[in-house]
């Protein structure tokens, strides 16, 4: 007969208690008798790898695609003769170069928006048409050579957000005049969610 009880102390640790009882032993025409044998044993048991299992660490999730924003600003004065609308062969040469960048716009997140602006010569409601009218031009070109027509709007600003300030205000004759507002004549382009877009065009 034998027969025991164990308990666990943790998952790894477990100690046993155990009784075995073994009645006539030998052969009695041997040795003369037949005893009897008990035993009581206590022991501790280790059992490996009973640990708790490490926990599962969920990977970290993939951050969010930044979006980027990219400026751009080409002078009127290469894309268009004064007081036109229509591109030149040079300002279509400048959105070639531009385009080779925008090439890289995420077609589900990115978009672009043209800018026309003027310089302050003329009324307000002829410089805000001038406006609109260049930078559609800017926007049916790009579309031409690629870029998808839901991505890209244009918004004409006409004579706001100058850049040259009060810097031409003493200025009479009429040809300085629009030398020196050049740089108010121009169009800027926001590009957003673009990948890989690297420097300004020359213009």
């Amino acid at each position: 007969f034998a027969g025991g009880v164990e308990y666990a102390i943790t998952p790894e640790i477990a100690t046993r208690l155990e009784y075995q009882w073994t009645n006539n032993i030998g052969d009695a025409h041997t040795i003369g008798t037949r005893p009897d044998n008990g035993m009581l044993s206590l022991g501790v048991s280790y059992r490996f790898g009973q640990g708790e299992a490490a926990p599962v660490v969920a990977p970290a999730p993939a951050p969010a695609p930044e979006v980027q924003t990219k400026h751009f600003t080409l002078k009127s004065d290469v894309l268009f003769n004064f007081n036109k609308a229509t591109l030149k062969p040079e300002g279509q040469a400048a959105l070639d170069q531009l385009y080779s960048q925008l090439s890289n716009l995420d077609p589900k997140d990115g978009s672009v928006v043209v800018l026309g602006y003027t310089d302050r010569i003329g009324s307000d409601a002829y410089n805000q048409g001038l406006s609109e009218r260049r930078a559609q031009s800017v926007v049916d070109y790009l579309i031409s050579k690629g870029i998808p027509a839901d991505k890209i709007s244009a918004r004409g600003m006409g004579e706001s957000n100058p850049v040259t300030g009060n810097t031409c205000d003493n200025v009479k004759q009429r040809a300085a005049l629009i030398d020196c507002l050049a740089p108010d004549r121009r169009v800027e382009i926001e590009v957003k969610g673009i990948k890989d877009v690297v420097t300004q065009p020359q213009a």
